[in-house]
């Protein structure tokens, strides 16, 4: 199962892969939305072999999620591997300079169920499909908003 969504950011390709890659930024909303989020590397910079252990309710359960930084190419294309009770999932952010001052951010996300419980949970997701794929695109509207907000407020 994928998800996929894109958009394009009135802000420079370096500003933008500085703050996809500002990851206490993330931390924080995380925590803001009811999640418990703990750091399990020493990284002093963001890179590969950043690491998350990510806790936090879906559908009445409490789910936890190991994440991780698995490919790191400034400024084009970030790369996350996760992992959660049967469910692997891979991430991947590409940034597309379309001109000095603009850039496409591309969003993919795929779930492969390694469980029975995993494949029922992901069959139920894929019926609700057509919602999540609003919500993703909703989260990514707002997340270029604040992007470029922090870009005029910095410039």
């Amino acid at each position: 199962m994928e998800f996929t969504a894109r958009e394009d950011i009135d802000v420079p390709i370096e500003q933008v892969f500085e703050m996809v890659t500002d990851f206490e930024v993330f931390e924080r909303s995380a925590l803001r939305r009811g999640a418990d989020v703990s750091r399990l590397d020493s990284l002093s910079r963001a890179g590969v072999g950043a690491k998350w252990r990510i806790a936090f309710e879906f559908r009445g359960k409490a789910r936890e999620v190991d994440l991780e930084v698995t490919g790191f190419d400034r400024p084009n294309e970030i790369s996350l591997h996760g992992k959660a009770q049967g469910i692997e999932s891979d991430i991947k952010v590409e940034l597309v300079a379309l001109s000095r001052t603009r850039t496409r951010l591309q969003f993919w996300s795929g779930f492969k169920a390694n469980t029975l419980s995993a494949r029922l949970l992901l069959q139920s997701l894929k019926l609700a499909r057509g919602t999540l794929n609003t919500r993703l695109g909703k989260r990514m509207a707002n997340l270029r908003r604040d992007m470029e907000d922090r870009y005029t407020r910095m410039a």
